[in-house]
Order: C-alpha cells, then sequence, then structure tokens
C-alpha cells in the first residue's frame, strides 16, 4: 500500500479535477402527497438524497418514494440533503432545521463522502451513533433506514487501483455500518424505542443506472433504490 501511495494520491487529485460536477435535482423539498394513514417522512443524507444525477426530484430518490408511498400514505414529507456532506455534516445540517419537527421514517445516504474524505471508522461509527441518537431523541424517529454505501469499486469514474483501494474503504464503512444497525436495534436510546435499517442497494452498473459524472445514481437506479426502501415499509 505504501508503495501505491503516490499513485493513488494522484489517481485522487485527477479525479476531483476532471469529474464532471452536476447540480442537485431541481423541485420542492417538502410537501404533502397521497390519501390514508399519516406518515412523516425524511430524506436526509448526502448528493445522492439531494438528487444529483437526476435533473428534478420527482425522477430521484425523494419524488419516487414519496409517489409510491402515497399510495397508501398521507405522506408529510421533506427532503434535507446537500452534496459532500459526510455523516459528521449531515448531522449538523439536520440540527440547522426548525425544531420541534418529527418524523416516522428517515431514510438516511451517507458515506460515500467519507470514503472519499478518509473518516476513519472508528470516527464512522461514533458520528453514526450520533445521528441515530439526535433522530431518535430530537426528531422522535421510531425508524431509521440507513443505505449501505455503494460498493465503489464498481464507479466507472474511479481508475485502477483507485477504484480497488476506495472500494475496500467503502465496505469496511458498510460492516461498521451493519454493526451499528444490529446494536441500535438491541438498545434503547432514553427510553426511545426505534428500529434501524441496513439497506443493501447494488443496482446494475451499466450505463443507464449511472449519472454523466460516472459518480451518481441515474433515474433508473433512483428507481430501483426507491423500491429497496419499500420493501422496508410495506
Amino acid at each position: 500500500m505504501i508503495i501505491l501511495a503516490p499513485l493513488l494520491i494522484w489517481q485522487g487529485k485527477r479525479v476531483r479535477s476532471n469529474t464532471l460536477r452536476l447540480p442537485e435535482a431541481a423541485g420542492e423539498r417538502e410537501g404533502v402527497s397521497g390519501n390514508g394513514e399519516p406518515m412523516r417522512l425524511l430524506i436526509l443524507g448526502d448528493s445522492a438524497a439531494a438528487g444529483v444525477g437526476c435533473s428534478v426530484q420527482s425522477e430521484a430518490l425523494c419524488g419516487r418514494l414519496v409517489n409510491q408511498l402515497g399510495l397508501r400514505y398521507r405522506v408529510h414529507w421533506q427532503l434535507w440533503a446537500k452534496s459532500g456532506l459526510t455523516c459528521a455534516g449531515i448531522l449538523k445540517l439536520a440540527k440547522q432545521q426548525p425544531a420541534g419537527v418529527h418524523f416516522d421514517v428517515v431514510v438516511i445516504s451517507a458515506g460515500v463522502n467519507d470514503v472519499t474524505k478518509r473518516t476513519t471508522v472508528s470516527q464512522w461509527r461514533a458520528d453514526l451513533l450520533k445521528l441515530t441518537n439526535y433522530l431518535q431523541v430530537e426528531r422522535g424517529a421510531p425508524r431509521i433506514i440507513f443505505t449501505a454505501v455503494p460498493p465503489m469499486h464498481k464507479f466507472p469514474a474511479l481508475p485502477q487501483p483507485l477504484r480497488w483501494f476506495i472500494g475496500q474503504q467503502a465496505k469496511q464503512l458498510n460492516i461498521a455500518l451493519w454493526h451499528h444497525c444490529v446494536e441500535t436495534n438491541n438498545t434503547e436510546v432514553k427510553s426511545v424505542a426505534a428500529k434501524c435499517d441496513y439497506l443493501t442497494f447494488d443496482f446494475p452498473f451499466e450505463p443507464e443506472y449511472m449519472a454523466r459524472d460516472g459518480f451518481h445514481p441515474s433515474s433508473k437506479a433512483a428507481a430501483l433504490w426507491a423500491d429497496s426502501v419499500l420493501t422496508k415499509l410495506v
């Protein structure tokens, strides 16, 4: 690994300078949709949650999930997401939102930026715990769904051996995330019973499932992502 370090650093700089920067999806970030039993839904996280790779929110995870859940529930939904956020940054973003807003379900996309910014596994676990505790206690969320860090060793925007190295980092964070969800389900935080789901999502890494930057999910991948979340909720 020491031998590869100069090459990995050089490749990382090249990727950062050459990768196409795509905007977050356009559209509303809160609303009410559907009929039936009320559900308070929060989509929380990084650029993938913000819809980067899709033109509009209706094509991204949030829009597709709200549309599907609206067939069964009256969904009061919000999207709190921003490109470039690590898990710690996601918690900071959540704390900046109006107080007293509670949710029944929180769907989280986190981890890719923790990989690229070299968050250690121990810090990742600590950040996951802080985020989970905050959502349970301050936002009253009894159900939290963590989307696994995607298999970054398949990202077409990354050259080898950087792709392999980044993929190994993502796998380590996913192992820690899985353990975090298991441990959360076996404990109670300040008497708030909650369930944490680990959502494995590995869409086909073919051109139509990737955005133009080779890094983010396309609208077709977002549809599969929403379907995967639904399997946990209905």
